[in-house]
């Protein structure tokens, strides 16, 4: 599933084909994909324009001259395309994403200046919803977030207070989005290397001088990730030229066998499963 950095990619892809730009023309191929489109879906897009294009954790959220915001959750296998007389791109291929095939075009929307915008999404977990813009705290999906990583509200006293108590692994505490917004299975185990803590360590005991140690180094990767543009595994290049090449840097995920990268290290890098997620780990390093 993509997760933040891979979502800012998509939004910084998408700005510059859509902001500004009028939905001359909506099509919408089926009556669901995780959920069934809002009621009247197509005539609250057509003739409004894109006035900019905000995230919130894994959410895209396009503000329309309307007065609504289209949510958009790309899901598991989610993605949209940009066709273009300058250019074709699609923003954001993830580490698990296949080729897309245009049978599962969902939503295509036809811009003004010639830009078509498509989303393909082959399981469609993804969905799309409207609400009213300035009521995010109304919308359930959205209220029930936490602190964004670089958010002020995200720091060390904070992690801490929030793990005191709790009895599940840390690496599941992290991942639950009331804690903080956005992360996902990939840079909650390269956090959790970074900062050399063990994904099974109970979060309670991360309460304190872990999380003091962690936060940081949480906000660090995901600042990583977005400047190199995620975790794409092909040359996309997002709206700065910037390639998504942050699955090079990778020092455990996906490296189950491989020798761990930490100097003086060596032992290879093993791999559990938790809340049903693969988890990689070098437990030496991470105590």
């Amino acid at each position: 599933m993509p997760e933040l950095p891979e979502v800012e990619t998509v939004r910084r892809g998408l700005g510059p084909a859509m902001e500004g730009r009028r939905i001359l023309a909506a099509a919408v191929n089926r009556p669901d994909l995780r959920f069934p489109f809002p009621e009247d879906f197509r005539a609250r897009l057509e003739g409004f324009h894109v006035e900019r294009i905000d995230r919130r954790s894994k959410y895209l959220l396009l503000r329309l001259s309307s007065g609504e915001t289209l949510l958009a959750h790309l899901g598991m296998s989610g993605r949209f395309s940009i066709e273009a007389e300058e250019r074709n791109a699609q923003p954001g291929d993830f580490v698990h994403a296949a080729p897309a095939n245009p049978a599962h075009d969902h939503v295509v929307l036809s811009m003004e200046g010639g830009v078509t915008i498509r989303y393909n999404d082959p399981r469609r977990f993804g969905f799309m919803t409207l609400f009213p813009t300035g009521q995010e705290d109304a919308v359930s999906f959205l209220s029930v977030l936490g602190p964004e990583p670089d958010a002020n509200a995200f720091s060390g006293a904070y992690l801490s207070e929030q793990l005191k108590g709790r009895r599940t692994p840390i690496k599941t505490a992290l991942l639950d989005q009331s804690i903080v917004a956005g992360l996902g299975n990939i840079y909650v185990c390269e956090a959790l290397f970074r900062a050399g803590i063990s994904p099974k360590r109970l979060a309670s005991s991360v309460a304190g001088q872990r999380a003091e140690r962690l936060a940081p180094i949480i906000r660090e990767v995901i600042r990583e990730a977005i400047e190199a543009g995620g975790s794409s595994l092909r040359d996309f290049a997002s709206a700065e030229g910037a390639l998504g090449y942050f699955q090079h840097r990778f020092q455990v995920y996906g490296r189950e066998g491989q020798p761990c990268r930490s100097e003086g290290c060596g032992k290879p890098v093993k791999r559990l499963v938790q809340s049903g997620r693969s988890t990689f780990y070098c437990s030496q390093c991470q105590r």
